[in-house]
């Protein structure tokens, strides 16, 4: 079995669990918690490797909105791509949280340490690559963010957006092109 027929088959018994668990039958909405917990322990695990403790309350939290917005969700679209959504809102949620904590907890005592040059390049970086991402629309960002930054496959971020390949590789080429405008100040 191909990685793409085993992603195929995934969502689509993840997708029909919901979908029997909306109509009102709990063993398979059960089932449907039971193996997304699953799933979304590996996604936050693979992201927070430095913070293994937050792990287990994005999962609980990605359930619960999960949850409360059962009934916003699509049949039309695919399942993965509308958890993703949720899971990437809550790990940003996390990042917010962390990062307000982290400033509020490091009082500038010393006024030189204001002044000293940023050590953190990378970040910065990232940063600011970030925001000219989030410039570009849907179809250019996603695919960028999925196989540049995420390193997932084109098959696997077909999957993820609901795009086609060719629309992927697409909205990669073209987003890479609309980037580099940004950077020129185009």
């Amino acid at each position: 079995m191909t990685d793409k027929s085993r992603l195929n088959e995934d969502e689509e018994r993840l997708r029909t669990l919901l979908l029997q668990g909306l109509g009102g039958d709990s063993v398979a909405y059960h089932a449907f918690l039971k193996e997304l917990s699953r799933r979304l322990r590996g996604f936050f695990r693979r992201r927070l490797t430095g913070l293994p403790d937050e792990v287990e309350d994005l999962v609980q939290e990605c359930l619960i909105a999960i949850h409360n917005q059962r009934q916003t969700y699509d049949a039309r679209q695919p399942l993965t791509a509308w958890v993703h959504a949720i899971a990437k809102y809550k790990l940003v949620d996390l990042m917010r949280r962390r990062a307000r904590h982290d400033l509020l907890n490091d009082p500038l005592d010393d006024e030189m340490d204001f002044a000293t040059p940023s050590d953190d390049e990378a970040s910065d970086a990232r940063r600011d690559v970030g925001e000219l991402l989030d410039r570009l629309p849907d179809r250019q960002r996603l695919p960028i963010v999925h196989t540049k930054l995420e390193g997932l496959s084109i098959a696997e971020t077909a999957q993820l957006t609901g795009m086609s390949e060719s629309a992927v590789k697409v909205g990669v080429h073209r987003g890479l092109k609309a980037l580099a405008a940004l950077i020129r100040g185009e």
